[in-house]
């Protein structure tokens, strides 16, 4: 086959598109990544076999589990540079091999646009189809998402599954996804994309007779057996996504309730949010022991985790660990995964985790607060940490620094930077708005230890009738310790 002067060879993108440098930061101090007490049910995923191929025993994700093995991906460069396409590129080989492909080539176009018929034109399709022949490839995965027309053209032309980026994120999220609310998600969001790609998955998953020639009787207004299966299946995921929807409303009045428990008693929260394996469940780890599975892979964590921790003055605060985002996140995920989302829309502070090592980290801040301002949390308070330092090049970190002022550079691998952040995040949670001098009896010991919890303690001094305290609290803690007042102000 000889390559045309339109097409690039991304070559072989496999292992070497997530694996990070072997440089070390300055300043070590050790490698352990937490408990991670469910890595050993992450790594026991295997293979599905025996499976039927009708929709009550067999899902979409289970198909593509059994069908992803060896893969071509192909991509269209339509703007930016040349650098920007070949990230995009080696983005997409990450996500194949975390869904558990091995990728054996990857071909990029540049065009305008997007062939409206077969996404790469019919001519660069044909030479797809060599590479895919040569390769010995089964599936080819495509870096965009594909109308259902252009799956089933492109299909019929290379002989093998067609899939695209939105299919391939929806595949990972399926088979991270562990809690019922997580599940459920998933679920909602694969079938809103199915539901209008029934047809268009090519003949292996086709139900479609159609018109005269394809039931007993024919001619106008009849349908074919296949016709009638097409129409039960939609009807099920119908009727089985407005189940979920209840189920998932369900299940955010439960959040809901726990976030007003928190807001009443006034404790702050922090949001880790940022790009996909940027590392912010290694960063709840080294903060709170949390123990949550770190994963050099993209969407390891997809079931948000929220831990209680203590700041150096005693009060307590909560920092919730996010999904990551990614380019071009399929609006299905974001729209289904809102209400875990919310989360991070209803934080005190947002500590936006930023991967130092990753070719164009900027561009990964860009798409992370593209994605915030969708879920109306561009308004939360944020701080940027470039995670990674003992990976990433010293001059990658003084330009990233240059950047983005004020960023905080740590390692959650090796716990370097990690007690600077700690006392980065506890300067800017927000403080208690009451300012009081109290004398506590020494028979007061609970309201003592609520200031302690809930509040700030600015002095404190025992004397012979209590426990004298200078403290800032919520005003809910104000009118209990209101007996107690002899002075008091707002901050």
């Amino acid at each position: 086959m000889s390559p045309s002067s339109t097409a690039r060879r991304a070559g072989a993108l496999g292992d070497s598109a997530i694996r990070l440098r072997p440089e070390l930061a300055p300043e070590v101090e050790d490698d352990f990544d937490g408990d991670q007490f469910d890595r050993e049910e992450r790594q026991a995923l295997r293979r599905v076999v025996g499976l039927s191929t009708e929709l009550t025993d067999v899902t979409e994700v289970e198909y593509r589990q059994l069908r992803l093995e060896r893969v071509v991906l192909v991509g269209v460069w339509t703007e930016g540079t040349i650098e920007d396409a070949e990230n995009s590129m080696a983005e997409l080989a990450a996500l194949a091999e975390t869904a558990g492909s091995q990728v054996l080539e990857g071909l990029m176009q540049r065009r305008d646009r997007p062939d409206p018929a077969t996404y790469i034109g019919s001519g660069k399709a044909n030479e797809l189809r060599e590479v895919v022949l040569a390769s010995g490839a089964d599936t080819v995965i495509c870096d965009g998402e594909l109308s259902p027309a252009q799956l089933n053209a492109l299909e019929k032309v290379v002989k093998v599954k067609v899939i695209d980026r939105t299919a391939l994120i929806l595949d990972i999220f399926a088979q991270h996804a562990h809690t019922r609310e997580g599940r459920a998600q998933v679920s909602l969001a694969q079938m809103e994309y199915m539901l209008p790609r029934l047809r268009g998955w090519g003949e292996s998953m086709s139900r479609q007779a159609g018109g005269a020639g394809g039931g007993a009787g024919g001619g106008v207004g009849t349908r074919g057996p296949g016709e009638t299966k097409i129409e039960t299946d939609r009807r099920r995921i119908r009727e089985r996504m407005a189940k979920l929807r209840r189920e998932i409303k369900g299940m955010k009045q439960a959040r809901d309730t726990k976030r007003a428990s928190r807001r009443r008693n006034e404790v702050p929260s922090v949001a880790i949010a940022g790009y996909t394996n940027a590392g912010k469940s290694s960063l709840l780890n080294r903060l709170t022991g949390a123990g949550v599975l770190v994963e050099n892979a993209l969407f390891a964590t997809l079931d948000p985790t929220t831990r209680r921790t203590e700041a150096a003055d005693g009060r307590e605060y909560t920092l919730s660990d996010t999904v990551g985002f990614v380019r071009h996140l399929p609006h299905q995920l974001v729209e289904a995964f809102r209400s875990t989302l919310e989360e991070v829309a209803d934080a005190d502070l947002l500590v936006h985790v930023v991967d130092g090592s990753h070719p164009d980290p900027i561009a990964q801040v860009n798409a992370v607060r593209e994605v915030l301002a969708d879920i109306e949390a561009a308004q939360v308070p944020e701080m940027i940490v470039v995670n990674k330092a003992d990976a990433a090049s010293p001059e990658a970190l003084l330009e990233l620094r240059q950047a983005l002022p004020g960023a905080l550079v740590v390692s959650a691998h090796t716990g370097f930077g990690i007690d600077e952040l700690r006392a980065a995040i506890e300067e800017r949670l927000p403080r208690p708005a009451l300012e009081l001098h109290v004398r506590l009896p020494y028979d007061q010991g609970g309201l003592v230890s609520r200031i302690h919890a809930e509040g700030e303690v600015l002095s404190s001094e025992h004397t012979t009738d209590g426990t004298e305290l200078h403290v800032r609290v919520h005003p809910g803690l104000a009118a209990a310790l209101q007996p107690y007042a002899g002075t008091s102000q707002h901050v």
